[in-house]
């Protein structure tokens, strides 16, 4: 175990392995300008911001993840957030939603409400947002495989609303290319997933222009165990692999790429962290302009949310966690970051408390409002460290973007196994640190109290929760119009079957009173299921 007298600058290198010098003079910040130019915020290839008055005149958007137990309940902590202050919603769905599964499936057994809410039914999703301005407040919603699905839900939502498509900001994170690689709720094989990430796209450009059709996450490839020049690379080597997708599918490339968004993890490595987000700036930038040829500046200004790291949280001690949130969270804002969840103190253990979910949100607001880090455009411009640290983060995620283009594209590395052992092998070597004494954690392997902690309340889940669900689920199947419900599932069969847009299928078939897990039974039926292969 590491001890209390260790001197805090042992380590030489920083967890991507970039060696770390003693302190950072002029000669490494011209060095580094050669590599990142010298824009102006506003500017390509936005390495200061995507806009010219950061957050001056706005601040990012607030937007705390939640989710638990029932539609209602979920419903009630919207309310108690925006009552205090946050901005936007970020939906938190349990994992038979994440897999498209109804909550009486068999699969679903233990599962429902536990780690999101249960949305079964177009009902679920009209309680979920009851009382909550649709056209006012912007959504984001974490899910997947069945994004097109959920989306579809809240579109019929808006439609009986009487709320305009084209008013409707929000973002579903629709990215199936990292479940394969680093949390697999996956459903469908790859082929067919593309295809539904292309089919949002299409008919949100003519339909729903201000919806954000992917939010493409570094977050969980990062929780996975990646160091943070792999998740500039691997996230933006997705990104690639959807716009040929796009480009395949005859949508152009300034039509689709201006609501794209990307999800990013932040980290403890504060500086790090800051420069990861200016660097993969640069490369998307360069990538979008250069490499697909687009001609509209919207399209080249990576857009992003960040959550605080998750898997840096630890069980020990949840106090500590609440600095290490802070300074992650200061950590994105200084990175220049549209969209911020702080996490709870207590997510190591459960779902947070309303009581923690509140005390991360004032994070938030005092970093925006005390700290006076937004008043200023970029306030570390200029730095020799962060400039030099942007520049090579750049450089090495650029030579691995090389790599993952060498085997074929994203789709093909992840395919072969090589992506999923590289984060795999990043993991193993931070958790060697960790358990040597190299990498601190403080209050687990070094300043650990001999002591045993007060208990924490925690956030608990009623196994009655699933049985209600269930019993609603049946009463709105027995309400419903059978008839039509088949019709319409009959529809969704055809269209997969074929090569039409599938999101007018899905509106119609939820509207009608389709679940998701019959829309996605009929899927699995066309498209078949993913089976990862064992890697050796």
């Amino acid at each position: 175990m590491a001890t209390n007298g260790r001197p805090a600058g042992k380590r030489r290198a920083n967890g991507s392995g970039i060696p770390l010098e003693p302190y950072y003079a002029e000669a490494e910040g011209e060095a580094a300008r050669e590599v990142l130019g010298s824009s102006a915020p506003g500017a390509f290839p936005f390495v200061r911001g995507i806009r010219e008055d950061g957050y001056r005149t706005r601040l990012w958007t607030m937007r705390q993840y939640a989710g638990f137990a029932t539609a209602a309940e979920s419903n009630a902590r919207y309310r108690y957030l925006l009552e205090r202050g946050t901005t936007g919603l970020s939906v938190a769905f349990d994992l038979p939603t994440q897999l498209g599964y109804d909550s009486d499936a068999a699969a679903a057994r233990g599962e429902v409400g536990k780690v999101g809410v249960a949305i079964d039914h177009v009902r679920d999703v009209e309680t979920l947002f009851d009382g909550i301005p649709l056209a006012d407040v912007t959504v984001s919603m974490t899910i997947n495989a069945p994004a097109s699905i959920l989306l579809a839900m809240v579109l019929a939502v808006a439609r009986r609303r009487g709320i305009a498509f084209s008013k409707l900001g929000g973002t579903i994170q629709n990215d199936v290319l990292k479940e394969y690689v680093a949390r697999g709720t996956y459903i469908f094989p790859p082929k067919p997933s593309m295809r539904l990430v292309t089919d949002v796209m299409a008919y949100c450009a003519e339909h729903v222009p201000q919806w954000n059709t992917i939010s493409i996450s570094g977050y969980h490839i990062r929780e996975a165990g990646s160091t943070a020049v792999e998740e500039i690379a691997f996230t933006l080597s997705n990104a690639k692999a959807y716009l040929r997708a796009a480009r395949e599918a005859g949508l152009a490339i300034d039509a689709v790429a201006p609501r794209i968004s990307f999800f990013w993890n932040a980290h403890n490595d504060f500086f790090e962290e800051v420069a990861k987000f200016r660097a993969a700036r640069l490369l998307w930038a360069r990538i979008v302009r250069d490499e697909f040829g687009s001609q509209d500046p919207r399209s080249q200004m990576l857009r992003f949310h960040t959550q605080t790291g998750g898997s840096t949280l630890t069980a020990q001690e949840p106090d500590n966690n609440v600095v290490r949130v802070a300074l992650q969270a200061l950590a994105a804002v200084l990175g220049g970051t549209q969209s911020l969840h702080t996490n709870g103190k207590d997510e190591a253990l459960a779902l947070p408390t309303a009581e923690s979910a509140r005390l991360a949100l004032r994070t938030q607001q005092i970093i925006a409002y005390e700290s006076g880090v937004a008043s200023v455009v970029d306030p570390l411009a200029g730095s020799y460290y962060v400039e030099s640290l942007t520049a090579e983060l750049a450089k090495r995620a650029n030579a691995l973007i090389a790599e993952v283009d060498e085997l074929g594209g994203s789709v093909e590395a992840i395919n072969t196994g090589w992506m999923q052992a590289r984060i795999a092998e990043s993991a193993y070597r931070a958790q060697q640190e960790i358990e040597r004494g190299d990498a601190v954690v403080v209050g687990v392997n070094a300043f650990a109290e001999a002591s045993a902690e007060a208990p924490i309340e925690l956030q608990r889940i009623d196994p009655a929760i699933e049985r209600e669900q269930i019993e609603r689920l049946r009463r709105y199947r027995a309400e419903r119009d059978a008839a039509v419900v088949a019709a319409r599932l009959d529809d969704v069969r055809a269209a997969a079957a074929g090569t039409g847009n599938l999101m007018p299928r899905f509106l119609e078939a939820v509207d009608a009173g389709a679940t998701l897990g019959e829309i996605c039974d009929v899927l699995r039926g066309v498209f078949g299921k993913h089976a990862a292969e064992a890697m050796v």
